[in-house]
């Protein structure tokens, strides 16, 4: 199964002059991506369709003319003639209406931080009404940590750097109305990039030579999605290049709560395929993901057959699970690492209230190498607990569980390592957020995850997130 990247293209293009089959009655349009968007598929965020890219949560996607709070508009100027005398009749307006004249209402200030009221205003949008339909936005990172994170993102340490300077393109296919179509593509520049190229055939097509020149752990550049989308009613497929739906996690840094990321995700999981992916909305809640792909990591190179799938459920009002998987051959590339195997990915999120969220996660992955000798064999275990403040501040623990033996680690056999992550997230409006975050992480066997080989490192970092 080959596909021609410019025939891709093309199709992405053509949405300027599709008519009405691209209507967006049913979706958010245009898509914004704030941070602090605790799970890929948490409730209140796109449709089943558009997944898994990382949208806003239902706290952060309300409407700009309805207030903060989904209050009705209200008639700010008749509030306003006392000049401050009714404040809090003022509030109730929500974001953009807090201060007739500059006392009332304290924002996202010392209040936001310490537990009283905030209001983030209107988000700044790159291209607020789109061009010919198609959203156009991104988001900037810059970062700083202490000590290298090996085997992971953030191993380019001790300096200020651009983690990703991200720009995407996309038309939501909207198939309410019969067929729509549509489609998207990212860029991204950053130190993040390198990880996030099409490693996986280890041939230099598509992006893998983008390198700035630095070396590993430097800058570079990715095209790290690029597909089209088809939809009708109920069913949605994608085909081309996009990221895998396996695990919590993921490369964009808008769809996590933490700056570092997870051992389990950098090590056992996939970043992207190329191939296709169904999502079938079975009811209102219930997703089933399909889907056919050429291995892992790779774009639009043939590097083995693998079956993608899920499915997610919304239990209760408190509880939602979501199992996915990959299985099949997912190295057959020459010059890749040849493995086949699966790996199973389960998903629990439970809304334990307005302010605490937890989510915990399991990780399972078994491969062969052509020798049929055991190449990699983990189990990760990550949990999640997370304590909104109010919208400017939340409060999260990171506890993650990793285990590896095979032949892809050195033939080591049942290496543990611990990693604790504690950070915070304070939005100073609904476009700038910052993530300081403190990291400990524990070796046992000094299999590298820490600098220097240690068995044990403490880091500090965090980053600052524009989006646009």
């Amino acid at each position: 199964m080959k596909m021609s990247k410019f025939a891709l293209s093309a199709m992405i293009a053509s949405a300027c002059f599709a008519g009405t089959a691209f209507g967006q009655s049913n979706r958010t349009a245009p898509r914004y991506y704030p941070a602090s968007y605790y799970s890929y598929y948490q409730d209140g965020a796109a449709p089943a369709a558009q997944a898994p890219a990382p949208i806003a949560s239902a706290s952060d996607a309300k409407s700009s003319s309805a207030g903060c709070d989904n209050t009705p508009a209200c008639d700010v100027a008749a509030i306003c003639d006392g000049k401050g005398s009714s404040c809090d009749a003022l509030a109730n307006c929500g974001c953009g209406a807090n201060s007739c004249d500059g006392g009332c209402g304290s924002g996202c200030g010392a209040a936001g931080i310490f537990g009283g009221e905030c209001c983030l205003g209107e988000p700044f949008k790159l291209v607020p009404d789109g061009i010919c339909g198609i959203n156009v936005g991104g988001w900037t990172s810059v970062g700083y940590h202490d000590h290298a994170n090996p085997l992971s993102f953030n191993n380019y340490d001790g300096r200020v750097q651009l983690g990703q300077q991200w720009f995407y393109a996309e038309k939501i296919a909207d198939g309410s109305e019969g067929l729509g179509l549509g489609g998207r593509i990212d860029y991204v520049y950053g130190t993040d990039a390198p990880d996030t190229q099409a490693f996986g055939t280890n041939n230099g097509n598509w992006d893998q030579s983008w390198d700035n020149g630095i070396g590993n752990g430097g800058y570079g550049h990715a095209i790290p999605q690029l597909y089209g989308e088809a939809a009708m009613g109920d069913l949605s497929v994608k085909v081309g290049h996009f990221f895998t739906i396996v695990g919590n996690e993921v490369v964009q840094s808008t769809g996590n709560f933490f700056y570092s990321r997870q051992f389990t995700f950098y090590n056992a999981e996939p970043f992207t395929h190329s191939g296709a992916l169904t999502t079938y909305n079975l009811d209102a809640d219930t997703q089933l993901y399909n889907g056919y792909v050429m291995g892992w990591d790779s774009a639009f190179d043939d590097n083995g057959d693998a079956y993608i799938g899920g499915i997610k459920r919304k239990l209760n009002d408190t509880f939602t699970f979501l199992y996915t998987t990959v299985l099949g051959r997912f190295g057959d590339a020459v010059g890749a690492v040849q493995e086949k195997g699966a790996v199973q990915n389960v998903i629990l999120t439970a809304n334990l209230s307005e302010k605490w969220t937890f989510i915990s996660q399991t990780d399972v992955l078994y491969t062969n190498n052509v020798g049929g000798t055991t190449q990699r064999n983990t189990f990760g275990n990550i949990n999640y607990l997370i304590y909104k403040v109010n919208d400017c501040v939340s409060i999260g623990n990171r506890f993650e569980w990793f285990n590896i033996s095979g032949a892809g680690f050195n033939n080591v056999r049942n290496d543990d390592l611990y990693n604790y992550t504690l950070g915070l997230n304070y939005k100073v409006n609904s476009n700038l957020m910052f993530r300081p975050e403190a990291r400990w992480v524990w070796d046992r066997e000094r299999f590298g995850f820490n600098e220097n080989n240690a068995s044990s490192q403490t880091s500090i970092g965090g980053d600052m997130l524009f989006t646009f």
